[in-house]
């Protein structure tokens, strides 16, 4: 980046809204994994790297819209049921926390809340099974809140209203393209996070860079340092 990135400590920012899924816990790899086998149960044949590309970061009604494209016909109504039940098993059994999270958000010194794509109960297991439920008590927000989800920019907005935060003095900590490109609709400043295991063999970087993050990293402690 031309220039270099504010500290958190620099008194610019107000608030920091964190995704969940990829910057939070590493859940990522797992989720896609998950969804191109219940799509394959439906009839649907998809790789895990064009559910990257479709998906990451979005809400379950860029799932169905793509659903109706390939099958000309709407999902059928237990589709939602055992992806989730699927999803939430491989959670309890196998989903980790991204290093140093826990120390990140016991000692940030600044109002933070989580806003995600996930639903309502997707969002509940994951912070249980995480542990990390015990830092966002009354702060989640999810997709089903607002009419539009990432990558427009009302879930980010809705957050930030709701914490009492100007969209200009709020950062936003994000690992996929459409949650970098809804938090610059927003007027947030962005940061693109690297460190999920699914940017093993892409170059995240690269993608962040090109929605428009204003700086990106790769380790949770980093950000106590910029």
């Amino acid at each position: 980046m031309a220039n270099p990135p504010l500290p958190l400590s620099s008194g610019a920012f107000d608030l920091v809204i964190f995704d969940c899924d990829g910057v939070l816990v590493d859940s990522e790899v797992l989720s896609c994994e998950c969804l191109v086998e219940v799509l394959h149960d439906y009839g649907v044949s998809i790789t895990i790297q064009e559910v990257f590309e479709r998906f990451l970061g979005r809400s379950s009604a860029a799932l169905e819209a793509y659903f109706v494209a390939e099958k000309g016909e709407a999902l059928l109504g237990d589709f939602r049921r055992r992806a989730n039940q699927r999803l939430l098993e491989t959670f309890r059994r196998s989903l980790q926390l991204m290093p140093g999270v826990t120390n990140l958000l016991a000692d940030l010194g600044l109002p933070f809340c989580l806003a995600t794509s996930s639903d309502p109960e997707r969002i509940a297991v994951t912070l249980s099974v995480s542990g990390l439920d015990q830092f966002f008590a009354r702060r989640v927000f999810t997709a089903s809140m607002v009419k539009h989800g990432k990558p427009a920019p009302d879930l980010f907005l809705l957050a930030a209203r709701t914490m009492g935060a100007e969209p200009r003095r709020t950062l936003v900590i994000e690992d996929s393209v459409n949650g970098v490109l809804a938090g610059k609709s927003a007027g947030m400043t962005v940061w693109g996070f690297t460190g999920g295991s699914h940017y093993a063999t892409w170059d995240g970087n690269r993608l962040l860079a090109g929605a428009g993050a204003d700086h990106i990293f790769n380790a949770l402690a980093d950000l106590k340092s910029v």
